[in-house]
């Protein structure tokens, strides 16, 4: 806020999803319905390689961060839809709305830091396999880990200082189902140009950074799966590479379209939004353990330990009891 306390709004109404008003009980079933299966899946992943030994590796831990901060962004978003759906309880105080942009900015930053750590990892260990366990050892394992959410952390603590330094002294709907920094945008009492343009500039960077580190690691591991003399082997490697890369891919292009056109009101925003908020968390530990045989596969030759049977193993254990 500004001096002299021109922010006036004690609260948001965050406008939701657009539907028609018979489909709130059924949105609000398959929302739940998804989340449950969210953090149950991510949940599971997580005390899974905390259970297992066989997994307290750094492949796995980095997996096992992803997979809290997929419960934690899912959980910053969706409780709020779903009282939206069945309650109409769409109304947010101006504290609540500041957490909910600093979570989602923090769990979604941090994310990206750690999808550009795990494709590193995966480059050391197919490329430098004689060096791998000497440069990732568990100490340097944990420190990049909590460098990742340090990161988050400075981000959004920017971020979102720098958003609710405005005045909003009115309207206070929000045209989103959460606030985030382009719907924010639009309500504040002053000209932000330079808002857009730091926006734009910070999580375009940012993003773009990251996206082109993680490309030149899988450059680097292409090459060396081509020098793979087994066909299964090649087959296998760059069929893990591209479900890696597809959830890289989904990551990156929904935060794209919104981040880097600030000032856009176009309906579409809100779906492309659910997509990276409630979908992509449920869509990662499915798409992880179904590929975690073949990257096992790839780990191996490359000359890692490959540890993908033991968590298919863990998992299966964990789903009978």
């Amino acid at each position: 806020m500004q001096s002299g306390n021109q922010t006036s709004v004690p609260h948001f109404f965050l406008a939701g999803l657009r539907h028609p008003p018979q489909l709130g009980v059924p949105l609000f079933l398959a929302f739940l319905a998804i989340y449950a299966l969210t953090v149950s899946g991510n949940g599971l992943i997580t005390l899974t390689v905390l259970a297992d030994t066989q997994l307290h590796h750094p492949m796995y831990w980095f997996l096992c961060h992803l997979s809290c901060l997929d419960m934690a962004i899912s959980s910053a978003i969706v409780p709020k839809m779903l009282a939206g759906f069945l309650l109409d309880s769409r109304i947010i105080s101006f504290g609540g709305c500041v957490i909910q942009l600093f979570s989602f900015h923090f769990l979604g930053c941090t994310e990206c830091f750690l999808y550009t750590l795990m494709a590193y990892d995966r480059f050391l260990a197919i490329c430098k396999p004689l060096h791998y366990a000497t440069i990732m050892t568990h100490s340097v394992c944990n420190y990049l880990a909590m460098g990742t959410w340090l990161g988050g952390t400075i981000h959004s603590l920017f971020q979102t200082s720098f958003i609710f330094r405005m005045p909003f002294c009115g309207p206070n709907r929000v045209d989103y189902f959460f606030c985030d920094i382009p719907a924010m945008l639009r309500l504040a009492c002053a000209d932000t140009t330079i808002n857009e343009l730091v926006t734009f500039v910070d999580i375009g960077f940012l993003a773009l950074t990251c996206f082109v580190l993680i490309l030149t690691s899988y450059g680097y591991i292409v090459a060396a799966i081509l020098r793979i003399r087994s066909a299964d082997g090649r087959r296998n490697a760059f069929s893990t590479c591209a479900a890696h890369l597809t959830v890289v891919i989904v990551y990156y292009v929904p935060r794209t379209f919104i981040y880097l056109r600030p000032g856009s009101q176009e309906p579409l925003d809100g779906v492309v939004a659910v997509f990276y908020t409630v979908i992509t968390p449920l869509l990662n530990p499915i798409i992880y353990t179904l590929r975690n045989r073949d990257e096992g596969s790839v780990m191996e030759a490359g000359g890692s330990q490959g540890c993908a049977a033991s968590l298919i193993h863990a998992w299966q254990t964990c789903k009978r009891y």
